[in-house]
């Protein structure tokens, strides 16, 4: 499924943080192994997938010249996750050998209302294809079946893997199939395009406690724990390292920071001990110096309110993207 993995330690290697979010973008593995819809890694066709070699001389080349991925970035005003997941894709699938872009973010409509957007519509020699793209982070159950995908939930409680697999299946991907998505993808001579999707993320599990992972989990999707403040100091007793608060902005590759950058666990405590306990979940990573004297991320964790668990159900019939 992902034609990658002997270059999984590549992003580690990057110090670019663009850089190197777009190489975990692209390497990382995906959240499901199973989806009841087809899934495709958007580069599987691409000379990259043939010759791994080359995708890894690329994404160095971007290391030592980021001005062009920066600009890229920089035509967009738009600040949410998910878009700037969608961003690094774009930017690749634009260098990528093999795969010829032909529309990003595609509206269809149907007398002036807008039906959805089609993510993005590729082509390569198996064919074109429309996919779905979605980075997503949920959090495992404390107390129950793990299995069931909508026992997984985002951090804010309003959305959760259940759902987005149901927004997936029945409206986001069949769209590519309506009469009205077909008329504007014929301006591309686009025929018997294939709607796939590419789901990456990660899965919290809580702490203490256990819960089986979900039904069609990927054997190496990404991983962290989640906890409350209550087992807070349970759990730093057994931990070393040192921490980072993780802006929302730097959820996609596993941080990597000078000492300076990162916090001692005395530090980071003085800085909770400022907090709400009730306030939004926050993502810890703890780090650990590596051969090179810089700190490398090894676990990332949601640090939760007491009563996270136990949100009114009404909270969430809301869905919310990344």
């Amino acid at each position: 499924m992902n034609p990658f993995s002997p270059l999984d330690e590549l992003p580690r290697q990057l110090r670019h943080p663009a850089v190197r979010d777009l190489a975990w973008t692209l390497l990382s593995a995906p959240l499901l192994q199973h989806p009841d819809w087809p899934q495709r890694h958007p580069l599987s066709a691409s000379t990259w997938a043939q010759t791994p070699g080359l995708l890894a001389d690329w994404l160095r080349q971007q290391e030592h010249d980021s001005g062009a991925l920066e600009h890229w970035l920089a035509r967009s005003q738009q600040r949410r996750l998910g878009h700037y997941y969608e961003q690094l894709w774009q930017f690749a699938l634009h260098a990528a050998p093999g795969v010829e872009l032909l529309a990003a973010n595609l509206a269809i409509r149907e007398e002036g209302r807008t039906l959805g957007e089609l993510d993005m519509v590729i082509r390569d020699a198996e064919g074109d294809h429309h996919l779905e793209l979605a980075i997503k982070l949920y959090l495992g159950p404390e107390q129950g079946d793990g299995e069931p995908p909508a026992n997984w939930l985002g951090p804010g409680r309003h959305d959760s893997l259940g759902r987005k697999l149901d927004h997936l299946r029945q409206q986001q991907l069949p769209l590519s199939r309506s009469p009205q998505a077909q008329a504007v993808l014929s301006n591309w001579q686009a025929q018997q395009v294939q709607a796939e999707l590419w789901l990456g993320g990660y899965l919290f599990y809580p702490w203490p406690g256990h819960c089986d992972s979900p039904h069609g989990a990927h054997p190496q999707h990404l991983r962290g724990v989640w906890l409350t403040h209550q087992a807070w100091p349970a759990f730093t007793q057994q931990q070393g390292g040192r921490w980072l608060l993780l802006p929302r902005s730097a959820w996609l590759a596993p941080a990597r920071a000078s000492q300076a950058e990162c916090w001692s666990l005395i530090e980071l405590n003085q800085r909770l001990a400022q907090r709400d306990p009730q306030a939004a979940p926050i993502l810890l990573a703890r780090l650990e110096i590596d051969e090179q004297g810089d700190w490398q991320e090894v676990q990332r964790m949601f640090l939760v309110a007491d009563r996270w668990s136990q949100a009114p159900a009404a909270e969430l019939e809301a869905t919310a993207g990344a």
